[in-house]
C-alpha cells in the first residue's frame, strides 16, 4: 500500500512539474486574482511545506504541520520550486522499504489552537497528496481567471470525482 501512495504522490508532483515547465514565472508569481490574492507559487510552496514538514518530522516521531518553513524562494522561483519536488520525490521513494509498523505523531492547529493525533506514515502522506490537490484546484482557479489555459489531464481534480468532470486545466 505505501507504494501505490508514493507513486500517487509523485505522480500529483510531476503534474505540478508539469504545470511550471508549461507557465511563465509572471504567471507563477501572479497575486492580483481575488479573494485571496495568493500566487500560484504560494500555492506550490505551501504544499510543499506540507510534505516537508512530514519528512523533517519523522526521525523524532513529531510531525508538526504548523512548523512550515515558508521558504518564499519557492513561491518566486519556478526552478527552485522543481529541483525542490525532485528532491523531494527521491526521498519520498526512500521510504517504500521503510519500516511503518508504528503510530507517527502529528501536531496541526485546527482553528482551536495545537492538537496531536496519532497517524501512520501511511495515512499522513494520503493526506498531505489529498492536500496538494486541493490547492491545485484553485491553482485552476487562478489560472482560469488569469486567462492562462493548460491542459494537464485531471489536475486539481481529486481521483473520486466522477471521469466525466475530471478534466482537468
Amino acid at each position: 500500500m505505501k507504494q501505490l501512495i508514493i507513486s500517487s504522490i509523485n505522480s500529483n508532483l510531476n503534474n505540478a512539474i508539469s504545470l511550471l515547465d508549461a507557465i511563465d514565472s509572471k504567471t507563477y508569481q501572479d497575486n492580483s486574482i481575488g479573494p485571496y490574492y495568493s500566487s500560484i507559487g504560494s500555492h506550490i510552496r505551501h504544499t510543499l511545506d506540507f510534505f516537508d514538514c512530514i519528512i523533517s518530522g519523522l526521525d523524532t516521531n513529531d510531525i508538526d504541520l504548523t512548523a512550515r518553513k515558508r521558504d518564499e524562494i519557492l513561491s518566486m522561483n519556478k526552478e527552485a520550486a522543481k529541483n525542490h519536488i525532485y528532491k523531494l520525490q527521491e526521498v519520498l521513494v526512500s521510504f517504500v522499504d521503510v519500516n511503518t509498523d508504528y503510530l507517527v505523531h502529528v501536531t496541526d492547529n485546527l482553528g482551536q489552537g495545537k492538537v496531536t493525533v496519532n497517524y501512520t506514515l501511511e495515512s499522513i502522506l494520503a493526506h498531505a497528496n489529498s492536500h496538494a490537490i486541493h490547492h491545485y484546484a484553485t491553482i485552476g482557479y487562478i489560472l482560469n481567471q488569469l486567462g492562462v489555459e493548460l491542459k494537464i489531464p485531471g489536475f486539481g481534480y481529486n481521483p473520486t470525482t466522477p471521469v466525466n468532470k475530471r478534466e482537468g486545466i
